[in-house]
């Protein structure tokens, strides 16, 4: 049963409350104009007793015979009146109940058109543009109550994101310095001569775990930073993105790339996407298979572009598929994800950074897992151009069928 709306079941209880009241009205009409029609042309009374003083029969027969056929067509007329009356009454209660069943209607949405706002408010938001408001005119009402409360409750909102992600930040930072002076004197130990072989084994070990931990670190100022509202739009091509990602990467000998890159501009930060074609090209390399295959598509398909990267690997439970883009989660060696920090494989932070890109540009992710093993990630983001005539997307392979189709 399809559900109806708030503006639908307002119109609905207004029309059934006027069609009802209508109905009451036009019955205690239709009564009180029948007793007033009776009150005002009561029926002839005069009997036959009343007659028979008079000396013709015949003639007080014939005036009974008068009195009923007046009373006969008197009760006619009245209740050709009544009926009459009851049509008329009628018609126009069902003119009048559709014509206030059309005004419930119009004046329902116009009294419903300030929670539209707030709900078209609402859907906008993220953790990316929580500085928008409602700030909604008129009357000091439920409604205009209810959107206070609502912008109220953004400024919190917004004021706990922007200190969790300054901590984030500050922390990062703050990090960066000791670690960076680890690395000098541990390269330093490295590189002297008069340091024995088990300080350099040592600090060989000491500096693999620094380089890790930096690497984390500047993941986490990644994340924190493509959290923030975007600070830089411009028009950027996807296929060029996916060309400086690929350049970026050490690909494995034994992994085949193959691209399709076809038009598609994005209007973001140039950076950040790098960042995210990166991170999805090194899943993509880190949990393949050997001799294993790559997708990279790149391509538009109705008002969005998209950026389609899929893998070959070990089967990955749908199950697992949500949780590979929480932090500091990773795909274990049999295809299912776990917690795993500042291990030698990375930090887990990769995939996290993907969504956090993607959500600062207003896009959406898409994640199928593939009956063969891998997975096959699409990007979808709003074209820097609508205007633009998008061009048919390309099948990917003739041994692949992704889920970005024509249709």
């Amino acid at each position: 049963m399809p559900r109806l709306s708030v503006r639908a079941r307002l119109t609905l209880v207004y029309g059934s409350l006027f069609m009802a009241m209508s109905a009451v009205l036009v019955a205690v009409t239709y009564l009180l104009t029948a007793r007033m029609i009776e009150r005002r042309y009561p029926t002839a009374g005069t009997s036959v007793v009343r007659l028979r003083g008079l000396q013709d029969v015949a003639t007080a027969q014939r005036l009974e015979e008068l009195k009923a056929e007046v009373n006969r067509e008197a009760t006619r007329q009245k209740h050709d009146m009544l009926e009459q009356l009851l049509q008329s009454s009628l018609v126009t209660m069902f003119v009048v109940g559709v014509l206030a069943v059309v005004i419930g209607y119009v004046v329902a949405g116009r009294m419903l058109r300030p929670l539209h706002r707030v709900t078209a408010t609402a859907r906008r938001l993220s953790e990316s543009n929580l500085y928008e408001r409602i700030a909604l005119d008129g009357p000091q009402d439920e409604i205009k109550d209810l959107a206070d409360t609502f912008d109220g409750m953004l400024d919190r909102l917004h004021r706990a994101f922007d200190t969790q992600r300054r901590f984030v930040a500050n922390a990062s930072h703050e990090l960066r310095t000791p670690l960076t002076i680890n690395r000098t004197v541990l390269e330093v130990a490295l590189a002297s001569g008069k340091s024995p072989p088990e300080t350099k084994v040592l600090a060989d070990v000491l500096l693999g775990n620094t380089a890790r931990h930096e690497r984390l670190i500047e993941g986490l100022l990644l994340l924190a930073r493509s959290e923030h509202e975007l600070g830089t739009r411009t028009g950027t091509p996807l296929p060029d993105v996916v060309r400086s990602a690929l350049d970026q990467l050490d690909v494995r000998d034994d992994v085949d790339v193959e691209t399709r890159l076809g038009p598609a501009v994005v209007d973001g930060d140039p950076v950040l996407l790098e960042r995210c074609a990166v991170n999805l090209l090194e899943n993509a390399l880190k949990y393949n298979v050997p001799a294993g295959r790559i997708w990279v598509r790149t391509g538009t398909t109705g008002n969005d572009v998209f950026l389609q990267v899929v893998n070959t690997g070990r089967p990955v439970p749908s199950y697992e598929v949500g949780s590979i883009f929480e932090p500091f989660r990773r795909l274990r060696a049999d295809g299912g994800a776990r917690a795993r920090t500042g291990s030698a494989d990375g930090a887990g932070l990769g995939l996290s950074i993907v969504r956090a890109v993607v959500g600062a540009h207003g896009g959406t992710i898409e994640t199928v897992p593939r009956a063969e093993g891998g997975l096959s990630i699409t990007l979808r983001l709003p074209a820097a151009d609508r205007a633009v005539p998008p061009p048919r997307a390309h099948a990917l392979t003739d041994e692949y069928d992704g889920p970005v189709t024509d249709e």
